[in-house]
């Protein structure tokens, strides 16, 4: 067991997901759009930061590590420059932890290389109230202090609770309260797709 901030948590255990009842509402990106809006961000991060030198990409656990890794393989084809590219996990830095599960997944983060000074571009699927980029920031301060911290995302969702904006939008989507945003990733998933869902 470690202890952490008050909270127990079984590293060997599995957090059991809170299953409701959804229905597809409508289909947003296909994997064509996806690939397409990744290539777009990829080329903004690069004018933006005007070009790589002291860039770094840092994927969010879970899915923005895919993606961390797509916009990475995308700038070392047109720009032909190896960006570094490194995995967050911000489970114990979230405020909402006592909501999210009794019992959270802990994976590793995997940052190989020194941040100080870098400009580094958080990469995540969705950004919703802005509590994840939050928690991801305060993880991230741990291991040094960026020049910059930007922030990208596929989806756009609205309702921020956070005053946090991301810099690089793949597709902003107005949603209800009781609709979710799914994003489905090959490497996670077995498909690629990102579907508007609604709770019933």
């Amino acid at each position: 067991m470690l202890v952490f901030g008050g909270f127990f948590v079984d590293l060997l255990l599995a957090c059991t997901p809170i299953q409701m009842p959804i229905r597809e509402k409508a289909q947003i990106m296909t994997a064509t759009e996806m690939e397409r809006a990744l290539n777009r961000l990829a080329h903004e991060i690069v004018e933006r930061n005007r070009g790589t030198k002291n860039l770094a990409l840092i994927g969010i656990r879970r899915r923005g590590v895919p993606l961390a890794d797509r916009l990475a393989n995308a700038i070392l084809e047109f720009e032909k420059a190896q960006v570094p590219v490194g995995y967050l996990d911000i489970n114990l830095y979230r405020d909402d932890l006592s909501t999210v599960s009794t019992q959270p997944v802990i994976q590793s983060t995997e940052i190989h290389f020194p941040i100080v000074d870098l400009s580094v571009v958080l990469v995540d699927d969705v950004l919703y109230t802005g509590r994840t980029v939050r928690a991801a920031i305060d993880a991230l301060l741990d291991y040094g202090r960026p020049k910059f911290i930007q922030l990208c995302v596929l989806i756009d969702r609205g309702h921020r609770e956070l005053p946090i904006e991301a810099n690089y939008v793949g597709k902003s989507v107005q949603t209800t309260d009781n609709e979710i945003i799914e994003v489905k990733l090959t490497e996670v998933d077995q498909k690629e797709c990102v579907l508007l869902v609604e709770k019933v």
